[in-house]
């Protein structure tokens, strides 16, 4: 187990980006980077030994500068899409970016976290990561105090924790946009994985993809996952739903979410060569299966497409700002930020 660090070129503003490089001692490697707090290559081993990298990204950081799609991105403050971007806190109305239709998408594209140059520390087999962000940044209120950290353990455990203070009231709702591909980031579509979620219900969406506020059970439709199945076999099924979102892009509302640590879903790659776990004491998941992944060259001159790669975020439901019967995604001076998400990996 230990950290190391290598130079990745320069931010827009000069400052140096390092990468730090976390190994544990059964030949796992997450390599994380003070840009944007961005998951940049994850190598993991299969049943054979082969190690190869399961995430989408660039080889070159100014990839990441433009990174439309969010690839290994931190989210925040606010991740997934708010309605008509803009929010009410005690009566005081808030206006964010609108860059998705009318909507407010992972808070802003060229402001959001994942295009800041946090502070980092390494301690011991971890990686803290830090930023302070001013009042009204993006439309936001208040002071706030950031810190991510990704933890790999010895457990093959990938764990990324999440904490913020603010002085004032405001919307926080992180995540993380990692891209997986259990059967390496160059492997074309994700559609043979299977797939798992623990969840019942899920959050339906309006054509603009903001929740409609109801839960609808996914027994009988396209969203049951509750027995792992092909990410391909439903999703060109004629639903409403799939036609919204382009195919999966939804929440699914955790079974038995009481703010503990639980297990939300897990993935495996065709050849189940390679399985993730993930866990969260979040209330919701958002499974978005790359329909939209722009055409693109990614690490090591790999083609990238659509359903090249999924995503599980981890998350309060999206919009839950203005759905009084969503999670609380208010949080202030009385009241700091703090989840945990870990990806787990087995093989």
């Amino acid at each position: 187990m230990g950290i190391t660090t290598r130079s990745f070129g320069n931010a827009p503003d000069g400052r140096a980006v390092t990468i730090y490089s976390i190994k544990n001692d059964n030949n796992v490697t997450a390599e994380v980077m003070d840009f944007g707090a961005i998951l940049v290559n994850l190598y993991v081993p299969d049943k054979s030994g082969k190690v190869q990298d399961i995430v989408l990204g660039y080889d070159k950081l100014d990839g990441y500068f433009a990174n439309g799609c969010f690839f290994g991105a931190t989210i925040g403050p606010s991740a997934n899409r708010v309605d008509n971007a803009g929010f009410e806190i005690d009566g005081t109305s808030y206006q964010l970016a609108v860059n998705d239709g009318t909507n407010n998408l992972h808070s802003d594209d060229d402001k959001g976290y994942h295009k800041r140059l946090w502070n980092a520390a390494a301690n011991g087999n971890s990686v803290v990561f830090s930023l302070e962000d001013a009042d009204g940044s993006m439309g936001f209120p208040g002071n706030k105090r950031v810190q991510v950290t990704y933890t790999l353990t010895d457990e093959n455990e990938l764990k990324i924790e999440y904490h913020a203070t603010s002085d004032k009231k405001t919307l926080i709702n992180m995540t993380n946009h990692t891209y997986f591909n259990l059967a390496g980031h160059a492997s074309g579509s994700i559609e043979t994985h299977r797939l798992f979620i623990n969840a019942f219900h899920y959050t339906p969406i309006f054509e603009r993809l903001i929740p409609t506020g109801d839960f609808a059970p996914v027994q009988g439709t396209p969203f049951d996952f509750r027995q792992m199945k092909p990410v391909g076999k439903d999703i060109g099924a004629d639903d409403i739903q799939l036609r919204y979102g382009q195919g999966y892009d939804h929440n699914w509302v955790i079974d038995g979410f009481d703010g503990s640590l639980r297990k939300a879903a897990e993935v495996e790659a065709p050849d189940a060569q390679r399985r993730m776990e993930v866990y969260t004491d979040q209330p919701g998941i958002q499974f978005y299966a790359g329909n939209c992944i722009t055409p693109q060259t990614g690490k090591e001159g790999a083609a990238y497409g659509k359903r090249s790669g999924l995503c599980l975020e981890t998350q309060a439901y999206p919009d839950s700002v203005h759905q009084e019967h969503f999670p609380d995604v208010i949080y202030g001076p009385e009241r700091p930020y703090h989840t945990t998400t870990v990806y787990k990996f087995i093989w």
